[in-house]
C-alpha cells in the first residue's frame, strides 16, 4: 500500500469507471471491492450491498474510487479527486490532520481541504480491514462509528469493532 494515493469520488459508477481504466492501461487490475453495509444507508444514501469502494491499480499505481452519491456535506470539496494518506497509528493521523486542517476545512470521515484548496483523506489503515470483516454486525458497528467522525480515532474504531 502506498502512503499517499489518488481517490476518486463518483455518484454511483465507481466500479464501471475502475473497470474502464483497468482495461485501458496495461498491467492494471481491480484489487478489492467493498460493499455498503446496512449501517451506511441513511448517511451515505446508498443501498446495502451496493458498491462502496473499489481499490485498483493502473500500471502499478494504486487508486481508490468511492460511490459517494450526492452528499450535501461534501459540496464544498472541489472536484472528484482527492488524495488518501494511509496512517498506521493515531499519531500519524493527528500529525497529518493537524497540518491539513490548520487554515483548512475539516469534513466528515477523515476528509479535509487544506489551506491551498487541495482535498485529503487522512485514513487509518485498519479501516478497510474492519470494513471487509465477514461479521456484518461488526461492519455495521464500525460504519456507524466512523460515519460520526470528522478526524478518525483508531481506538474508537477498534472499540466499535469489538462490540
Amino acid at each position: 500500500m502506498n502512503k499517499i494515493s489518488p481517490f476518486f469520488w463518483f455518484v454511483d459508477d465507481a466500479e464501471e469507471a475502475a473497470n474502464f481504466y483497468v482495461k485501458l492501461f496495461p498491467n492494471s487490475k481491480i484489487n478489492k471491492i467493498v460493499r455498503y453495509p446496512k449501517a451506511a444507508e441513511a448517511v451515505a444514501g446508498q443501498p446495502e450491498g451496493s458498491v462502496m469502494t473499489v481499490d485498483f491499480e493502473l500500471d502499478g499505481t494504486q487508486f481508490s474510487a468511492l460511490n459517494g452519491g450526492k452528499n450535501e456535506a461534501f459540496t464544498s470539496l472541489p472536484g472528484p479527486v482527492s488524495f488518501v494518506v494511509s496512517c498506521e497509528t493515531q499519531d500519524e493521523i493527528d500529525k497529518y490532520w493537524g497540518a491539513f486542517s490548520d487554515g483548512g476545512k475539516p469534513n466528515q470521515c477523515g476528509w479535509v481541504q487544506d489551506k491551498f484548496g487541495v482535498t485529503w483523506q487522512v485514513v487509518p489503515t485498519i479501516l478497510p480491514k474492519l470494513l471487509s470483516d465477514p461479521d456484518t454486525a461488526k461492519v455495521n458497528r464500525v460504519t456507524t462509528c466512523f460515519m460520526q467522525m470528522t478526524k478518525f480515532d483508531i481506538a474508537e474504531l477498534e472499540k466499535a469493532a469489538n462490540g
